[in-house]
This record gives C-alpha cells, structure tokens and sequence, in this order.
C-alpha cells in the first residue's frame, strides 16, 4: 500500500515541479524511507528530518521553545513549525510534517493516536494542518497510517495545482 501511495505522491509532485522535504517525529522517518525506496526518487525528494525529541525540533527545524511550552510537541503549532522550518532549511518547496502519539499511552488530553500534520508549500505560500485521531490502534499501526496519512495529503495537495 504504502509504495503505491509513494509512487503517487512522486509522480503528483512531478508534475507539478515540487521537491518534497519531510519532518517526522512518530514516525521516525517513515514518510522519508517509503519515497526514496522507489528508484530515481532523488529528483524529488531533498531530504528528511527525523526529530524525535523536542530539542531536535528546535535545533533542526527551528520549532520555538515557547510553542513547544504553550501546546506541547504533539499540536498542530509545532507541526506547522516542523513543516516551515524543513522548507527554510532545505532547498525543497515543499514539506510535510508529522508529530504525534503512536503509543502505547498517551493521556485523557492526548490520546494515543492523535497525530497532528502539516504541510507547506512555498511556491504557494499555503500551509495545510489537520489533526487525525488513529485510536489505540497499537504503535506499528499508528506509525504505518500515518505515513499513509501524509503521502495522501501531498498527493491531494499537488493534484490541487
């Protein structure tokens, strides 16, 4: 599932001349490992953020220590922080992030399997959130529809140009 997702995101992104950065908390990499699986990705694929702790994200993506305070990683401010923050420090003109809850745990606020996205486009200059709630589906499942989950949004976002 997840390779055709990728050959689709490739080639939506192909058509419309986008080169994609991603940023990946939950997902540790994920969205980033399914596309440059496919050969001849690199005309599309820049580079990808693994920012699993907070620092991470402050440190890579410029996410602000008071946004992480004020909302906590797992918010759709941080994603779109993420989301910017790979576009300004990378040549790609378009990114997708990814912060959330794979599990187990989480709490009566938030819940396992809450996962927040972002996704900025440059050219553009449009940033899409949306805040999806897996459920305790059980951490490789959240983690795998995730993936899923931003590999759809860019495609939706570049067959919209």
């Amino acid at each position: 599932m997840h390779s055709e997702l990728a050959n689709k995101t490739l080639e939506a992104a192909r058509r419309v001349n986008r080169t994609i950065a991603t940023a990946e908390s939950c997902t540790g990499g994920m969205v980033s490992a399914a596309l440059t699986e496919i050969a001849g990705s690199s005309d599309v694929v820049i580079c990808g953020f693994t920012t699993y702790a907070n620092s991470a994200k402050e440190m890579m993506l410029g996410v602000t220590p008071e946004t992480l305070a004020r909302h906590g990683a797992v918010s759709i401010e941080v994603a779109q922080q993420m989301a910017r923050g790979a576009v300004a420090r990378s040549d790609a003109r378009t990114s997708v992030s990814i912060t959330g809850i794979a599990g187990p745990g989480g709490s009566d606020f938030k819940p396992e399997g809450r996962v927040c996205f972002a996704l900025f486009d440059e050219t553009t200059d449009t940033c899409l959130t949306e805040t999806i709630e897996f459920g305790a589906l059980g951490r490789t499942h959240v983690r795998c529809a995730a993936r899923d989950h931003a590999l759809g949004m860019l495609i939706r976002f570049f067959e919209s140009q």
